[in-house]
């Protein structure tokens, strides 16, 4: 609180900016709801294709529904020729997958001789919207491979959204167990309350600015680490302990060191992350497929470790496993480089960040907090040959 009584939440810290019907989040009790279905009810049974449908349109699409939506997605994965251009030049320099991804999905209101025709039936708003859930995947496969020296691979149609991001990664079609696997993750991930760029995509809305932009800016704020996070540091140390007998005095040492777990703790929940047990639930399910459970179940192992050992060396802080912990190990058993970590995070918020939009539309209010100044005043001018 300020001298004259003003009260200044730094970081807008408890202050409610926004109603939604998108995402409840209840860190006390581990809960996460996403358009009124809890994780769990939807997380590893819906297609991502009926989670984008739900949260646009707040129900579940029936076969036709989900058809159109599933067609309209597949028309619009083609990069417009102008995105692939500047991804050429992007890749020459090397720039992260996140930079090329923020400028990439910057041009998507071009359109070009490879841009699929929009929807009459649609507004502008929803017709950017498709292209930019639609082509997410595209930019991000497509920069990948540029920047590992391999040609773009063109999306098919006849693929699912998450099947498809997959193969125009590797060329091949994954198997049902691995395209399951993504779905869950991408379901798990695609809204989680007012998060840093979520609330920038409204504030940019609310400016009447358009759905573009306002998905560039909150690209923008997911690649800060504070917002993005680090996944991958996360499996790092599960490689570095290397089996389950090194696990307490590897976490021990890391522990009176003073260094944080990576993958433990969360600041919102007080309780185990429900988005880490449904990933966990995902990743074992996908591991048993290929046959190999030697990694899954050493990161088992280090989490009881993990979780035993922050308890006795920090009581009373909850700090419990967090959706890094097993996004790391699903995302490493799809094949998909750390470096790909955040942006394939990107390729399911999207879906989010659109939602909201439509929501802040919908209120036709734009978002104007205040500020308490905090500088000197009664300054009074000096010409140059007065100042020190």
């Amino acid at each position: 609180m300020s001298a004259n009584g003003t009260v200044v939440s730094e970081g807008l810290e408890g202050i409610v900016a926004a109603q939604t019907r998108l995402s409840s989040v209840d860190g006390q009790a581990g809960e996460l709801v996403i358009a009124g279905f809890p994780l769990e009810e939807l997380a590893d049974k819906a297609t991502f294709e009926e989670v984008i449908f739900l949260l646009w349109h707040d129900s579940l699409p029936n076969a036709q529904g989900l058809g159109r939506m599933s067609a309209g997605l597949a028309a619009q994965r083609a990069l417009p020729a102008a995105t692939l251009n500047l991804l050429r030049d992007v890749a020459k320099e090397r720039a992260s997958v996140m930079d090329a991804l923020r400028m990439g999905a910057s041009t998507l209101s071009l359109q070009g001789e490879n841009a699929a025709p929009g929807d009459p039936r649609l507004d502008q708003a929803r017709r950017d919207a498709l292209s930019l859930v639609a082509r997410f995947p595209t930019i991000v496969a497509a920069y990948w491979r540029l920047l590992n020296g391999e040609e773009p691979i063109a999306p098919r149609a006849d693929l699912s959204h998450a099947a498809n991001y997959l193969y125009m990664l590797s060329g091949e079609a994954p198997s049902a167990e691995r395209t399951r696997g993504l779905e869950t993750y991408l379901n798990t991930v695609v809204d989680h309350g007012l998060n840093a760029s979520t609330f920038a995509a409204r504030v940019i809305i609310a400016t009447q600015s358009d759905m573009v932009s306002a998905i560039t800016g909150a690209v923008g704020a997911l690649k800060g680490p504070l917002h993005g996070g680090a996944p991958g540091p996360a499996l790092d140390m599960v490689f570095e302990i290397g089996e389950a007998a090194n696990a307490e005095p590897y976490l021990r040492r890391k522990l009176e060191a003073g260094e944080r777990l990576m993958g433990f703790g969360h600041r919102v929940y007080k309780v185990r992350d429900p988005r880490a047990d449904e990933l966990a639930k995902a990743a074992e399910i996908m591991f048993k497929a290929d046959g190999d459970m030697a990694l899954y179940n050493l990161v088992q192992d280090v989490e009881q470790t993990a979780l035993r050992l922050l308890e006795e060396y920090k009581p009373g802080r909850k700090l419990q496993t967090n959706v890094e912990f097993y996004t790391a190990l699903l995302l490493h058993g799809l094949d998909l480089p750390t470096d790909l970590f955040t942006p394939t995070f990107a390729i399911s918020r999207v879906v989010g960040w659109t939602a909201h939009c439509f929501e802040q539309q919908a209120t036709g209010r734009l978002i104007r907090p205040q500020s308490m100044y905090s500088g000197t005043k009664d300054r009074r001018w000096q010409s140059i040959d007065q100042r020190s």
